[in-house]
This record gives structure tokens, C-alpha cells and sequence, in this order.
């Protein structure tokens, strides 16, 4: 089996019209086993009982921005390896530098075409 068909992913984003953009894109990939949360809260509560492999978090979220999702994946024991792409429309340096502290994996910037999340996923997990 290929790791598009073994790969778990999670989408974070409390906007549905953007969890709808990254879930259309992960369709176009061919990645089909992803599960949606709308808030970083809820993500990690998803997590406990169903882990993941690859974690695509929008950053302005409220309540846990993607950041802060990201601080608690690594705080913890059985998250800190899943894997992590922030997508922002605001990936400026602060953004960036802050995320590369809390070893984030990638970050995708908003908008964004299938081929560069493939590519940014690709970075992350290796060729699909």
C-alpha cells in the first residue's frame, strides 16, 4: 500500500470554507483518510483517541491558535512526533521563527495551489 493510502492526516481550521480548500486539495493529491476539527481544542481531543500521522492547522484560530495547538502536540508524549504544517496568510517572520522554535514541520501560505500543499506535505512524509 502507498503512503497516500496509509497516511492519517488531520485538518484544523475554524473556518469551513478553508478546511473545505485543504480537504479539496488532499482529494485532488489523492489522500483520502483525513478526519476535521474546527478548533485546536477539539483537535486535540480527537487526537487522544484517534492518532494521526500529519497534523495541517490554520494559524488564527480562537481559543488554541495553530501555534499554541502545535505547543501542546510537543508537549506531550504520545503527539510530539505527529507531524506539522501550519498554513497562514500571515506567515511573516515572527510567525515562522515562532513555529521553527516548536519544531513545526512546514507552514503553506494562504492562498494555495494543490501542488504546493503536495509539495509541503511531500517535505514532510516523504514522496506520495
Amino acid at each position: 500500500m502507498s503512503l497516500k493510502n496509509n497516511l492519517r492526516i488531520l485538518v484544523v481550521d475554524d473556518m469551513s470554507v478553508s478546511r473545505a480548500l485543504i480537504t479539496q486539495a488532499l482529494d485532488e493529491i489523492g489522500i483520502t483518510n483525513y478526519q476535521t476539527a474546527n478548533d485546536g481544542k477539539g483537535a486535540l481531543a480527537m487526537m487522544a483517541s484517534n492518532p494521526v500521522h500529519l497534523v495541517i492547522s490554520d494559524f488564527n484560530m480562537p481559543g488554541l491558535d495553530g501555534l499554541q495547538l502545535l505547543e501542546a502536540l510537543r508537549m506531550n508524549k504520545s503527539t510530539q512526533r505527529i507531524g506539522f504544517i501550519l498554513i497562514t496568510g500571515r506567515a511573516d517572520k515572527e510567525v515562522i521563527e515562532r513555529g521553527q522554535k516548536l519544531a513545526m514541520n512546514n507552514f503553506l501560505k494562504k492562498p494555495f495551489t494543490t501542488p504546493q500543499m503536495k509539495q509541503c506535505i511531500e517535505q514532510v512524509v516523504g514522496r506520495l
